[in-house]
């Protein structure tokens, strides 16, 4: 299962490594890949073998210093 995560506010190559690295300890997240758009909204697709608690994945985004715009199963 792959969830995708709209996220605003990242720039470069380190805000992809500490996204990466929050949502990456969510409990359930398999892998993650960011495909960075500078200026615009990223986008955050985390794997998973069950469900993921959005809450979750949004708190880790705010943690790294971002903001979740939205999410799509």
């Amino acid at each position: 299962m792959t969830t995708t995560f709209q996220v605003s506010g990242m720039t470069c190559a380190h805000c992809v490594k500490s996204v990466t690295a929050e949502v990456g300890q969510v409990v359930g997240a398999e892998t993650v890949d960011v495909q960075l758009v500078p200026g615009g909204v990223s986008l955050v697709s985390v794997s998973s073998a069950g469900p993921l608690d959005p809450a979750a994945v949004a708190a880790a985004i705010d943690e790294a210093g971002y903001v979740l715009v939205t999410a799509t199963p």
